[in-house]
């Protein structure tokens, strides 16, 4: 689930800027996102679309339930602006992006993993792995969207 605004803008990688993900890349991500994520129902408030958490100010209205299509593209602009603010970690950019999808970046700046990367140490598949607690509980499909994540997305 996000916890960031929307962003408009089409998807571009910018590796000049510290990101180093190629367009499959950011495609595969959307697309793994969408296979956890699923399509939310307006049961799911605030969450809409594909887990994109509706912040106050933002145009949608409780009971709103978005086309696959308004779906994807919200999650596409969501990602992006994630990516983007991940910039910085060059070629970790597009794994915290997923992960910040998820637990959101608030989680992610305070992690185990942001803290070990800040150090240099790419030592981080446990602690990336280990964010997978619901309700303080593991949770397995969580577990298991951990581990194909990192083995999609990690670069040494």
């Amino acid at each position: 689930m996000l916890a960031i605004t929307s962003f408009s803008g089409a998807f571009a990688s910018n590796s000049a800027q510290g990101a180093s993900y190629s367009a499959s890349e950011f495609e595969e991500a959307v697309a793994m996102i969408k296979k956890y994520e699923t399509l939310h129902s307006s049961k799911h408030w605030p969450l809409i679309g594909y887990g994109h958490l509706v912040k106050p100010g933002e145009k949608y209205r409780r009971g709103t339930t978005l086309s696959e299509k308004q779906a994807d593209a919200l999650l596409r602009q969501d990602l992006k602006k994630l990516v983007d603010y991940y910039k910085s970690y060059g070629k970790d950019s597009l794994l915290l992006g997923v992960l910040a999808y998820n637990v959101g970046p608030g989680r992610v700046n305070k992690s185990t993993v942001v803290s070990l990367l800040k150090q240099g140490n790419r030592n981080i598949q446990q602690a990336f792995e280990s964010m997978c607690h619901y309700k303080g509980k593991v949770h397995k499909r969580i577990h298991a969207r951990r581990v194909e994540e990192f083995k999609a997305f990690f670069r040494h």
